[in-house]
This record gives C-alpha cells, sequence and structure tokens, in this order.
C-alpha cells in the first residue's frame, strides 16, 4: 500500500488529504481518497502521481466526517472522477453510507470503520491491521488536559482504538505520527476517563 498526504491550497483553511494506492497499482486496487479538503485544488498532485494505466485516478473517496473543511471540495472532484463516495451520514454527494464495523477495501488493502462519535456525530477512523495504520480525520486522539465534554459513545471508542496495533496516525490536519503511539493514547484514555469521574461526582453531590 502506498499513502500519499497531499497538499491543498495556500489560500484556504483545509484539511489533510491522503491518497491510497495498491503496492503495484493493479487494475483491482481500489484507489481512494481519504478526505477531499475545502476546495479542488488537491486535483494538481493527484494528477502528477502514478495510479496506474487505464486505470480512474481516484475510484472512491471516503469521508471522516461533515464539516466543510474535509469535504467542501467534493462537487468539482466528484465531478472529474465520478469515483463512489462514502461517509458515515447522508449529504449532498455521498452515494453509500458507511456502517460501524464494516471492511472496505482502500489501494490493496481492507479497513475497518470505526465510529467514534465526539468531534462530531459522524466521525470515523479507518483502520488497517495488516499495515497498523490508522486513518483518524478530527477524532481527539491527543488529549492533554481533564477539563471537556466526553460522551460515553466517544469513551467507548477510544478504548477500542487502544486496543489497536497501530504504528503510523494519519490526522486530518497534522504530520503523520509514527512514535509513542500507544503511550498518547492511554494518556488520552486516563483523561477522558478522569473527567468523566470527575463530572460524575461533581453531579452526584
Amino acid at each position: 500500500m502506498n499513502i500519499m498526504r497531499l497538499r491543498g491550497s495556500d489560500h484556504a483553511y483545509t484539511c489533510n488529504s491522503y491518497l491510497v494506492l495498491g503496492t503495484w497499482n493493479r487494475i483491482e486496487d481500489a484507489n481512494a481518497l481519504v478526505d477531499v479538503g475545502t476546495d479542488d485544488s488537491i486535483m494538481t498532485s493527484v494528477e502528477l502521481i502514478s495510479t496506474g494505466v487505464g486505470k480512474v485516478p481516484v475510484e472512491k473517496i471516503v469521508l471522516t466526517h461533515c464539516h466543510f473543511d474535509h469535504m467542501g471540495g467534493l462537487k468539482k472532484i466528484k465531478k472529474r472522477y465520478d469515483p463512489e463516495v462514502y461517509a458515515f451520514t447522508r449529504f449532498e454527494g455521498v452515494d453509500t453510507l458507511l456502517r460501524d464495523g464494516q471492511i472496505m477495501r482502500l489501494g490493496d488493502r481492507d479497513f475497518e470503520v470505526i465510529h467514534t462519535p465526539g468531534h462530531s456525530d459522524d466521525s470515523i477512523c479507518l483502520y488497517c491491521a495488516e499495515d497498523k495504520v490508522l486513518f483518524s480525520g478530527d477524532t481527539p486522539l491527543k488529549i492533554l488536559t481533564k477539563e471537556g465534554g466526553y460522551s460515553t459513545a466517544f469513551e467507548r471508542s477510544l478504548e477500542r482504538i487502544l486496543g489497536l496495533d497501530i504504528e503510523v496516525i494519519y490526522s486530518g490536519h497534522d504530520a503523520p505520527l509514527r512514535s509513542n503511539i500507544h503511550e498518547m493514547l492511554s494518556l488520552t484514555m486516563l483523561n477522558v476517563k478522569t473527567y468523566s469521574k470527575t463530572s460524575y461526582n461533581v453531579i452526584q453531590r
């Protein structure tokens, strides 16, 4: 599997977009974009990448959530490549709804869809067990304080992610994370649980 981080426009607030390809660009591999950014500027980068002879450069688009900085450019990119568009909730341009635990093919690897409500109700992560890779979108995986509000659903999804073997996290806005991942997730889990316990005690009083 090849993962390419695409740069969007320097003139607009946008997210990281990732082009996922098979290692050998085989016909059966699923060329896929994870998030598309605010506008269509990533198409310039896509057109310069070898995505396989006789293959559509983008056959699938997976949106990690519906916020504009992650899907604003969908209409133009969909018009250019006519891909199947996947998301956890229905909005204009989405063809297929995802479900928690679903397995889908990106490049030449299988990814599990993990629903992670927190940043938004429709947030998801995508996990490849074979390559130990996680696309996290804007799911808050690095929480350094014991302040904030966290739902039980988010806490449960965080517990699931903490139990995964992850070597690289590709997030919606930061550089790829390749070290101290388990320690970071453990601290986040501790802070979320501490906040939840503190809030519960305050309510009980």
